[in-house]
Order: structure tokens, then sequence, then C-alpha cells
């Protein structure tokens, strides 16, 4: 068999060179590996025992049409993610666009004019700058009078708590907390550092609404933040939670109370979670979230091998090569923009949906500059898939994510090497041969 996978590894494209050096480094890697199974065998017990608990049947899996009264899936399915995350209650709708919509409704459900909105660490995510209205936008909360302010992370990274205190004041409603580094070159948070975090600011206002933008993060660790103090967690279904599987879809879970406000806002003032019809996503959502656990495991697995191999390379890689993991982007900087376009072409060339495509940079909305994104995905933007993306403007990094199965993420880091090696970006270390 070993001569038949190195004769399919070069009918896709991969010379011996590269596929040499990537079974080098794939193989100190084994111990790392059987870490991130061990998370991910905890937390798929995790799942079905919150779906036994709620006595998940066949009827759960049916579809819902018009007003979507007493939808058992959806309501069922609900209370699975509240008792997965630890939570009092959840809201998982098909009806929430992406992350950005999701984020956007909890941030308005529980914000009123005069309210103030902080981030305690720094410039949130590129397209929640016009929801918050850092930079002016139509409908966004700057519009309905909640204002907003942030401070920044200390040169290491971590969170500057003196800037936080005096932050801090009588119209502080609501801190929200990005996990991930988004578009930055910062560390993703632990769960550990995002429960101090929390603990200090409730420290300071014991009321203030601790909200967390958990997109990339759900699995990657034993706990979530839902379990150190967040009052709200929020994500998409195309990233962790969906599996691969959830066609579209967010969640918001937390506090009764927090959910429901986001509710409100979802829908109807006096609906709430009683309307929204599933329209025949249940099966996906609840599969895709059965299996997230172990997708999740198979795109750390191709972080973790993308990290050493770009680090073998000389790039800048975070995190680096031995650094634990809190979400499943892997941010390489190549300080030009050839490397990321580059870099992305790889990562299209390797998809199961159209590898024959070229990815170029666009003005994508919601980004203050051209946008490069590769993802040759069974769902549009799903970048629990295979994906990687970035912007066009220094330090010229991107940011690769997911791989449904591990060999995918594999084939996908092999497959950008390979490009910039044809393209003389790269070049294989010496002692390879």
């Amino acid at each position: 068999m070993k001569q038949e996978i190195e004769e399919i590894y070069e009918k896709l494209g991969i010379s011996p060179q590269v596929r040499r050096f990537g079974q080098r480094t794939e193989a100190l890697l084994k111990e790392r590996f059987a870490g991130i199974d061990e998370v991910a065998e905890y937390n798929q017990m995790k799942v079905i025992h919150a779906m036994q608990k709620n006595r998940v049947s066949e009827a759960c899996l049916y579809a819902s049409s018009g007003y979507g009264y007493n939808d058992l899936g959806r309501d069922t399915l609900e209370a699975v993610y509240a008792d997965t995350f630890h939570t009092e209650s959840a809201l998982v709708r098909p009806q929430i666009a992406c992350g950005t919509h999701a984020l956007a409704v909890a941030l308005s459900g529980n914000l009123r004019p005069g309210d103030e909105l902080l981030s305690p660490v720094g410039k949130p995510y590129d397209t929640l700058e016009e929801v918050i209205g850092i930079r002016p936008s139509k409908g966004s909360l700057a519009e309905y009078g909640v204002s907003y302010r942030q401070t920044e992370l200390l040169p290491d990274g971590s969170f500057d708590y003196e800037a936080i205190r005096a932050a801090i004041n009588s119209r502080t409603k609501l801190a929200t907390i990005q996990r991930s580094k988004g578009y930055q070159t910062r560390p993703s948070f632990s769960v550990k550092a995002i429960g101090e975090l929390i603990a200090f600011i409730k420290s300071m206002k014991p009321d203030i609404i601790c909200m967390v933008d958990n997109c990339y993060g759900e699995f990657v660790e034993a706990i979530e933040p839902s379990d150190v103090g967040a009052d709200l967690i929020v994500g998409s279904l195309i990233k962790n939670p969906g599996g691969g599987l959830a066609p579209i879809g967010g969640y918001i879970a937390g506090k009764e109370e927090y959910v429901e406000n986001a509710a409100y806002r979802l829908t109807s003032p006096g609906l709430g979670k009683e309307v929204g019809a599933t329209l025949g996503v249940n099966q996906p959502f609840y599969q895709g979230f059965f299996l997230a656990p172990t997708v999740v495991a198979g795109a750390l697995k191709g972080a973790v091998f993308a990290a050493n191999l770009y680090e073998q390379l000389g790039f800048d890689v975070l995190p680096n090569g031995s650094e634990s993991r809190h979400d499943i982007i892997q941010a390489i900087t190549f300080h030009k923009p050839e490397g990321v376009i580059g870099f992305c072409k790889g990562i299209q060339a390797a998809a199961p949906v159209d590898s024959y495509v070229d990815p170029e940079p666009w003005a994508m909305p919601g980004y203050d500059s051209d946008v490069i994104m590769a993802a040759g995905a069974f769902v549009q933007g799903s970048s629990i898939e295979l994906s990687a993306d970035g912007p066009i403007k220094p330090p010229y990094s991107v940011y690769f994510q997911g791989g449904l199965t591990w060999p995918h993420a594999k084939l996908g880091i092999l497959m950008s090497v390979q490009k910039l090696l044809e393209a003389g970006v790269v070049s294989l270390p010496e002692n390879l041969f």
C-alpha cells in the first residue's frame, strides 16, 4: 500500500521531495496528535451524553415550515447545545446567516441606547467594525446610541489589566472577548486565560455581560468559555460546531435572560424563540454537531502540521510548532503578497470542489483591504472545511484553517508548499535529502 499512496500523491501533484518533507515532519508529531485525539474523545462523549440526556429521537430530525411553532427538533437541539456547553439556554437557528450575524444579534439584543460596549482585547475582527460603528455603517450600534471603547493588548499579547480597570465605567454594559486572533498576529486566548479576564472584569463591575466570540474555538479544548464564567458564547455553524454538515446557521448560548434578549432581536419582540421554522436542516445540524469533535481534531492536526512545516521553512508562524492550541487557525507570515497568494492557490488546488480555480484577491464586503480566500468547499464559506484567507496588506499573513479529515488537511498543506516551491517563494531544507 505504501507504493500506492506515493503514486496517488504524485498524481495529485505532490513531488516526492515535498512528500518526504511532510513525512519527516509528521513522524515527529505522533505524541502531539495523540493528545489531540484524547481531547476529541472526551468532547465526543460530552456531545453524546447531551444527546442522550435530551432524548434525541428520529422525530427530532424532521422539518418544520411556516411559523415553526412547537418544532421538537429545534427545541431539543437547543437543549443539546446548552447541556454540551453547560449553559442555561441556547439559540441555534438557520435564520442566523453567519458568525458576524450571530454576534450582531447577541450585541444588539443586549445593548440599549446609552450603554457602552468594551473590547478588552484590542480591535475586533474586521466585519464587526461596521456592526459596532468603528467604521460608519447603516444600522450600526453607534447609530443606536451605543458607545464603544477598547483597550489594547500588551506587547506580549497579554491583557492590560490596568487599562481595562480604567476603561470600565458606569455605562459599561457588555464586554466582548474575541477568542481567536482574526486577521491579527496576536495569540489566540486559552479558555483559562479568558476565565481570568472575565473574573477580573466581574470584580470591577459584577453586572457586566461578558460575551465571548467563540468562533474557531469550539471543541479545541476540553472546556469552553461558558465553563469559566462567560455569560454568552457565540459562534457559526459553518465553523467548528457544524462539523462540515450544517449548510448555514449560528448559535448563541449562555444565561437564559441574555439568550432570550437575543432571540427577540433575531425574530420579533413578543415572539423570540417560539418561531423560526427549521426547513429541513435539523438532520445535518444534529449530525454535524455529533461529528464536530473529531472533525475539529482533524483540523487541529492540520494546523499543527502546517506550523511545524513552515517553521522549518523559515517563516514566522503563530502559534509556533510546539505551543498549545486554542483555536483551529494557523497564521503564517510571508512579508510579501506572493506568499499569501501562492499559499491560497495551493489550498484551492487540494480542494474536492473547484480545485481547478485560481483564487485572486478582491474587495470583499466588510473588509478594509483586498482579501484572498481559498475554499473549495461543499458549503460556501465553510471554514471548518479546508480553507485559507488573508488580507493583502502588511505584514502579509495568511490564515489557514479547517480540513474535515486529517488526510485532507495534510494534502492541503503539502500542496501549499508545492505551489510556493514552484513559484520560487520557498526552498526545502538542505538536510532533507
